[in-house]
């Protein structure tokens, strides 16, 4: 096949992100000890990605927690994120590579992950998301902090406006709200034009993170993509 042409699993992993409204960002929940439960509770409940994101990893500690991820996801049909680390993406056979601003290039990601993987951008302004809306092989980008959020500590947060500026030049490529973003100021999101966003401590420390994980999905189902 040439490698110019998409494969079977490229065009369904693209397919299930142009559909994906709801992407958590997780750590592994070992000061819970419930990872396998709350992997199932969430995504049972309209959770469409999941990011493994906690620094300070070893490679074998977080292989070995991404492989229950993978079953998670397998048993409910969401897409795997992996954040920054290329060669573990590839390794655990990842659907979603994940890059901020200061890691590789999509050029170099891409040499390692193949052509099938999704690769999404972090973006912090308007520039930075006018640029990953065009860039050469990546699939999405995230537009934020919304509002300051404890996970990126001393981030300025650009607030609705940059949803705004997202949302008005009417970019193909799927894009995501993301920072600060709870069921309290969802419906400002959606005002501003995001139709797809990331959370995280919304469900990580939510009382019921199933519950919470159903009312964003029911929510952000009740406005079609598109329409915003």
């Amino acid at each position: 096949m040439s490698r110019h042409l998409p494969t079977e699993r490229a065009v369904a992993l693209r397919a299930r992100l142009s559909r994906s409204r709801l992407y958590l960002c997780t750590d592994a929940r070992e000061r819970q000890g419930d990872l396998p439960d709350f992997l199932d509770a969430v995504l049972a409940n309209g959770v469409d990605i999941v990011q493994l994101r906690q620094k300070g990893l070893e490679a074998r500690q977080e292989t070995a927690h991404l492989e229950v991820f993978r079953a998670a996801c397998e048993r409910h049909g969401a897409l795997l994120a992996v954040n920054d680390r290329a060669d573990i993406a590839r390794a655990v056979g990842a659907d979603v590579l994940h890059l901020g601003q200061d890691d590789l290039p999509v050029p170099a990601a891409r040499e390692i992950v193949g052509g099938d993987m999704l690769i999404g951008r972090s973006t912090h302004s308007g520039e930075q998301a006018s640029a990953a809306a065009a860039e050469p092989g990546a699939d999405y980008f995230c537009a934020g902090p919304v509002w300051p959020t404890p996970t990126k500590p001393g981030r300025p947060a650009p607030g609705p406006k940059l949803l705004e500026y997202v949302a008005a030049h009417r970019v193909a490529r799927p894009w995501f709200a993301i920072g600060g973003i709870d069921l309290g100021n969802l419906d400002e999101v959606l005002a501003a034009g995001a139709e797809r966003v990331v959370v995280v401590r919304a469900l990580t420390e939510a009382g019921d993170p199933g519950a919470a994980a159903a009312e964003f999905a029911r929510r952000l189902a009740a406005r079609p993509l598109g329409t915003a």
